[in-house]
């Protein structure tokens, strides 16, 4: 009787399998929009982050340590000089960039005394193809040996400078109210820090409680800061940056631990922090995000782009007044891992695919 029972149990934990396979997928549309994609330019391993010089020209960077002068509609590429040394281990390196007029900003993992690195911000006027007058505006008071979760998205509205810090996979050191881990930073443009926000946070902290910080953007009619992050085995969010708000990591979470228990006590919401306004359960690996608000695709206005890193597909988050509603992919599996997202002045859709053969690519219809 044993050998049948195996059986009967094994075919109930399919058919669970089965069910449990549908609810989780079965919300993913496909879109029949008729795109057509191409490679801007030679290979660039593993790049990171992507920010518009003007016109045709970008800056891309890559992890290794590279920065990058890329012309889109001729494919020519430029290093540029004078970038910072960075820790180059595991996820860090030189990572996110964004410049305005002939300011450059970059986010990158600093190199620390005894092995160790930061999350830092630093600023530098871009003249021709070298950087000057380079200065280090912001280092997280966290040191680590650690290669993960340095976050290192930036964004520029108004007169400040917001910048999300992961928590370098010590989980409790986003609730740690000493520490700039695992918190969005607000600076001015000359590095002074903004007061708190929370009581008994560091000068600078905006927000607290983020795990891993991997695409940050403003709305363009709201004005306000959207932000994604990774989840662990589940539970990747987008929430809407508030002053003074803490998200919750690790006291609240949508996912599970790596090994399938519970984070913590298994809490999603409790009093005192903020939730999240669209969570994905699988983990999609979100990494890169922009609003669509051109006419290339007019299908896509009004919504949100995000990059997939684990199903290495493009999603379109369709808003329902200022939150989401529904998603769809409109890229699957055809460049690698998305880590990076722009819209470029004509509506086209940039992106970067983070692999060794990786690089810039242009999304446009077809």
């Amino acid at each position: 009787m044993l050998p049948e029972r195996v059986k009967v149990m094994k075919k109930a934990i399919k058919n669970i399998l089965l069910i449990l396979f549908f609810i989780f997928f079965n919300n993913v549309v496909y879109s029949d929009i008729k795109v057509k994609i191409e490679r801007i330019g030679a290979p660039i391993a593993h790049p990171w982050g992507i920010s518009q010089i003007e016109g045709t020209h970008y800056l891309v960077t890559a992890r290794s340590g590279e920065l990058f002068k890329v012309d889109i509609a001729t494919g020519q590429q430029q290093p540029i000089a004078n970038v910072p040394a960075v820790f180059a281990k595991r996820q860090g390196g030189l990572l996110d960039v964004v410049m305005e007029n002939s300011r450059v900003y970059l986010c990158y993992s600093r190199p620390m005394p005894d092995g160790k690195a930061a999350t830092a911000l630093y600023q530098a006027e871009l003249r021709g193809n070298a950087l000057r007058g380079g200065q280090v505006l912001f280092t997280s008071n966290f040191l680590s040996t650690s290669g993960h979760h340095f976050g290192c998205r930036i964004v520029l509205a108004g007169d400040f400078i917001y910048l999300g810090l992961g928590e370098r996979g010590e989980r409790d050191t986003a609730q740690d109210n000493t520490l700039y881990s695992g918190a969005v930073i607000r600076l001015a443009r000359d590095g002074r820090l903004a007061p708190a926000s929370g009581d008994n946070w560091p000068k600078g902290v905006f927000s607290k409680g983020h795990r891993n910080p991997q695409g940050m953007a403003r709305h363009p009619r709201t004005g306000e800061i959207w932000l994604h992050e990774h989840g662990p085995k589940g539970g990747d969010e987008i929430n809407i940056l508030q002053a003074g708000a803490n998200y919750g990591w690790p006291i609240v979470s949508h996912g599970r631990e790596y090994y399938g228990g519970k984070v913590g006590e298994g809490l999603t919401q409790a009093a005192g922090f903020a939730d999240p306004v669209w969570v994905w359960i699988p983990s999609i690996a979100p990494s890169g995000m922009a609003f669509y608000d051109k006419d290339m695709f007019p299908e896509l206005k009004g919504g949100l782009l995000v990059g997939s890193l684990k199903f290495r597909s493009l999603y379109h988050l369709r808003l329902d007044g200022e939150k989401p509603a529904s998603e769809q992919v409109i890229l699957k599996q055809k460049i690698g891992r998305i880590r990076d997202v722009m819209v470029a002045e004509d509506g086209a859709i940039l992106l970067l695919s983070d692999e060794v053969n990786g690089g810039l690519y242009r999304l446009s219809r077809d």
